[in-house]
């Protein structure tokens, strides 16, 4: 009995084994799972996160700042400086011009309604330190002191028609008339007078003229897009190709030519590239070409005028860069108040970095106007 009892005692532990070794193969098979937000198979694969855009820091450079009038890097000694204005001769008889590359801002407008229509510049100089030869400069008119207060700009001139009076007493206006160095170029004397090396300054300090930013100063006139992202025209739906700008001015014949290599926009007049002796006969290149349509009054039979375009808003024009253009409307209230440019969609245009031809073409003859 004792020895049956044991047979089976050793029978059931040989049982318990091998089933107990059964068991052991289960290993590959995965634990049971008590917390479902650690399963693999009911957790959802985690989104990839996307890229932050690069951001592209603003290059600094030691001693120098972002010209207000280029965006381009010049010295900082001349933040507080104020730029001058200097009314240059269009005749065909003044060329060639002078110094006109050291230029920042070139206008050229309509400064007759008699001979052809003839247009003047007026340049603005932020750097005019450097200025060797500069001109030759000629009479001013009302708009100039309409628009120079824009950027509390020195207006520099030879005399003018009565009809600026009126301006000269603005105590926003600074302006030095004549007086400034005659050079034997053969010509007659009134193609004879140039700004000359450290001539604005000595002016300046006689006539009392502050030469840093005054209270009258408006503050910056343009945006500029950085260097590292320029302004593109092609992505607006209503820019169109512009490689050719040809001007309604038949006196001169005004032409800017799109050149790819320099991103510039090329001006000639009288047929043949406008170039300067002062500066190893570089041709004037612009990065931002605009152009105002704007009406115009006469003042007589001798063809004295001026352009409206104060308390103005709404009118037409264009913005061209980088071989393309888009239509846009501009702006103006008070002298002091910079001139805006607005596009389609009601924001304010942004310049690229470079030096800006600005041209103010009569609502008269504004449908011959040529972009192509």
């Amino acid at each position: 009995m004792k020895k049956k009892t044991l047979l089976l005692f050793l029978s059931a532990v040989l049982t318990c084994t091998m089933l107990t070794g059964c068991g052991g193969k289960d290993d590959d098979v995965a634990p049971v799972v008590t917390d479902i937000s650690e399963s693999d198979e009911t957790s959802e694969e985690e989104p990839e996160e996307e890229e932050a855009p690069e951001v592209v820091e603003e290059e600094t450079r030691e001693g120098m700042y972002r010209s207000e009038l280029t965006n381009e890097w010049i010295d900082e000694s001349l933040r507080n400086q104020r730029p001058v204005a200097i009314m240059v001769d269009n005749e065909k008889t003044a060329l060639l011009h002078y110094g006109l590359t050291q230029a920042d801002i070139v206008y050229e407008m309509m400064n007759s309604t008699a001979n052809g229509e003839i247009t003047r510049f007026m340049a603005l100089v932020k750097d005019w330190d450097k200025i060797t030869q500069f001109g030759s400069i000629r009479s001013v008119r009302p708009t100039n002191f309409m628009i120079a207060p824009e950027y509390n700009a020195v207006l520099i001139h030879d005399g003018g028609p009565f009809y600026i009076k009126p301006y000269l007493n603005n105590p926003w206006v600074d302006h030095l008339s004549g007086g400034f160095a005659r050079i034997n170029n053969g010509k007659r004397s009134e193609f004879t007078e140039y700004v000359t090396t450290g001539e604005i300054a000595s002016k300046m300090e006689s006539a009392k003229i502050a030469t840093e930013y005054t209270e009258h100063y408006p503050g910056a006139h343009w945006q500029f897009a950085s260097e590292a992202n320029p302004a593109d025209l092609s992505s607006l739906s209503d820019s169109f190709d512009c490689t050719l700008v040809d001007l309604p001015f038949d006196h001169n014949g005004s032409q800017l030519d799109y050149d790819a290599a320099s991103n510039t926009y090329l001006y000639s007049e009288y047929g043949m590239k406008h170039t300067d002796p002062a500066n190893g006969n570089k041709q004037l290149a612009f990065t931002n070409v605009l152009i105002q349509c704007a009406p115009h009054t006469q003042y007589d039979n001798n063809g004295y005028m001026q352009f409206n375009i104060l308390d103005k808003s709404g009118l037409s024009g264009y913005y061209i860069t980088g071989g393309k253009a888009i239509p846009v409307t501009w702006s103006k209230g008070h002298d002091m108040d910079p001139t805006r440019f607005y596009a389609a969609d009601g924001s304010e245009i942004v310049l690229n970095t470079g030096k800006t031809y600005i041209a103010l073409v009569s609502d008269t003859r504004w449908e011959e106007l040529v972009l192509e």
